[in-house]
């Protein structure tokens, strides 16, 4: 395993271009500062530090996320994770869908086993439909955010839905996220979705559905859905609710 190199300054932070970007998603942008770091930078201006309090919080009970050197303002300094995503594996065939959906539950559990942060305020602005819980909720745990690193196994990203919440809330947002997928006829992944959901519903011990309805407002809210993506929602709803029927 080669041996990291020193963690950049903090003033790469505050550079216009730090570097290539690695990944876009819907608020932020990943920048690669070199093989070992990365900038995340959100493009709204929104302050990082709840992210980083907690990526920290879990990271020092074991749980498998990325390295956070520096928070400020919109800027996380972080570790480089190097591997492909989970829904990468999928697409390849290099991952079956029995055994990715088992991951993705066996990371919900391990995250769920952590009590939340007591130092970081409830935000309620950005989930106003949504109580605090006791547990720490990452509310955006899919394939698309676990990396299957070669050093440190599967890495979860993208915590900037993290918060105090309850298990079920976060595993009715993944089921909900993958049956957007599923029900959308034109996509070229419905039906592996469908499967996809299928097994994760099955190895999950925690039900979504006493939490459907707050995770539907939750992703009907979501700015980065478009108009098109929302309309799936409710059909996600009513395919989560007939394959725990089916399960049961």
């Amino acid at each position: 395993m080669r041996t990291p190199g020193p963690v950049p300054p903090a003033d790469v932070l505050t550079l216009d271009d730090p570097g290539p970007v690695l990944a876009s998603g819907s608020s932020a942008d990943v920048y690669a500062l070199d093989e070992d770091y990365v900038v995340r930078r959100y493009r709204c201006g929104r302050d990082a530090t709840h992210e980083a309090r907690f990526l920290q919080h879990v990271s020092a009970r074991g749980f498998p996320a990325p390295a956070v050197y520096v928070a400020q303002g919109p800027n996380l300094l972080m570790e480089r994770l190097h591997g492909p995503t989970l829904l990468q594996a999928l697409a390849a065939g290099e991952v079956s869908i029995a055994d990715g959906a088992r991951l993705v539950v066996e990371l919900h559990e391990r995250l769920h086993a952590i009590p939340a942060p007591q130092d970081v305020p409830h935000d309620e602005t950005q989930w106003p439909h949504v109580p605090a819980g006791p547990v720490v909720a990452h509310l955006d745990l899919h394939p698309g955010n676990i990396v299957l690193t070669e050093t440190h196994g599967p890495c979860v990203v993208d915590w900037a839905n993290a918060r105090a919440a309850t298990a079920e809330l976060d595993v009715a947002l993944s089921a909900l996220m993958v049956a957007e997928v599923a029900v959308d006829a034109g996509g070229d992944y419905s039906l592996a979705a469908r499967a996809f959901l299928a097994a994760f519903l099955a190895a999950s011990r925690v039900s979504p559905v006493p939490a459907l309805d707050q995770a539907a407002a939750a992703r009907r809210s979501d700015p980065g859905l478009l108009t098109g993506e929302k309309e799936l929602v409710g059909g996600a709803v009513e395919l989560v609710q007939e394959m725990v029927r089916v399960a049961s």
